[in-house]
């Protein structure tokens, strides 16, 4: 099932179609910037803030070429998983960056981390590397007054904010702190490989402090750990020490889901302010193994009440991960 153009599926409650890329930039050491352009994106959006919004792209297969995706009703998954593997090209999941323009001349721009390519060079890094204007990939994106889902951020009435992220999570900041309101308070710490991976263009209302923690040839989280850890505490700690087995690859860890099947009352509320960090809400992606210690400190060790924080494991170093 393959295509040379791909028709727009206009019933689906989604866009899903076939998009052309107009730019790809490497920015900076571990990110490529890549803006993508089709008709379909006219209907591209929410009703309502951005914030840290999901999408996926389909990427082409070994042969460079798309799966058709024409005909397809909302049961599109199972007929994608059922082209053979070799056709059916890989899917990958990222954060919308921006939607600019509007109409047929919008725009889906998308910041998709990067190393050189090697051992544990991906379908998703090495078509960022190599991605040029006039390629094509598949997107699978929110369509205006569709309900879709990928959206986490959800403080509720909480006064006091922390977002914690490393490079892969930067994206996902930003919106957050974009769309802020100017009374937001808290704090924000990003951990990037390199100082030249620090996004100038990151910006928060003045009562949020943003904190970039360049990670050079430190251990992964290490700093965010303790940065995070003085920040609620007023002393920095160093994060736990993890067997591999103790890692979800496939942390997701919210107030209204648990991917560890615990249980979750319906309708938690952030807890007021005279609680142990009552009025705090926190919001933690990155790779899972970090996320996995930071989740131990402030929910196992430090009391944290889960109604009040989000964990999401974007990925698992070395592992290759699905979608």
């Amino acid at each position: 099932m393959t295509a040379d153009k791909f028709e727009y599926v206009a019933s689906l409650p989604m866009i899903l179609d076939e998009v052309e890329v107009v730019s790809a930039e490497r920015v900076s050491p571990s990110y490529v910037r890549v803006e993508l352009a089709g008709p379909a994106l006219a209907e591209c959006g929410v009703d309502g803030p951005l914030h840290d919004q999901r999408m996926k792209l389909v990427l082409p297969n070994r042969a460079g070429r798309l799966p058709s995706f024409a005909d397809m009703d909302e049961s599109w998954w199972d007929t994608w998983m059922q082209i053979p593997e070799d056709e059916r090209g890989s899917i990958r999941t990222y954060t919308i960056r921006d939607l600019v323009g509007s109409g047929r001349e919008r725009r889906l721009v998308v910041d998709i981390v990067v190393h050189e390519s090697g051992e544990h060079s991906g379908p998703g890094n090495d078509w960022a590397l190599q991605a040029r204007p006039g390629d094509r990939v598949i997107v699978l994106a929110p369509r205006l007054g569709h309900a879709f889902g990928g959206i986490e951020w959800s403080p509720g009435d909480a006064s006091r904010l922390l977002l914690v992220g490393d490079e892969t999570a930067t994206p996902a900041i930003r919106g957050i702190l974009r769309d802020l309101p100017a009374s937001a308070q808290g704090a924000a710490f990003i951990e990037v490989p390199t100082a030249e991976d620090i996004q100038r263009d990151v910006v928060a209302p003045d009562g949020v402090e943003i904190t970039w923690l360049p990670r050079g040839s430190a251990p992964r989280g290490g700093s965010l750990h303790a940065a995070v850890i003085a920040w609620l505490t007023g002393s920095a700690a160093p994060a736990p020490q993890l067997a591999d087995d103790e890692i979800d690859p496939d942390l997701w860890e919210t107030p209204v889901y648990s991917s560890s099947g615990e249980e979750v009352a319906p309708g938690t509320r952030v807890p007021a302010g005279n609680a142990p960090y009552g009025g705090l809400y926190a919001w933690i992606a990155g790779e899972s193994k970090v996320v996995t210690g930071l989740r131990r400190r402030l929910v196992t060790d430090l009391g944290v009440d889960r109604a009040q924080v989000a964990f999401m494991g974007y990925w698992r170093d070395g592992v290759a991960m699905r979608s």
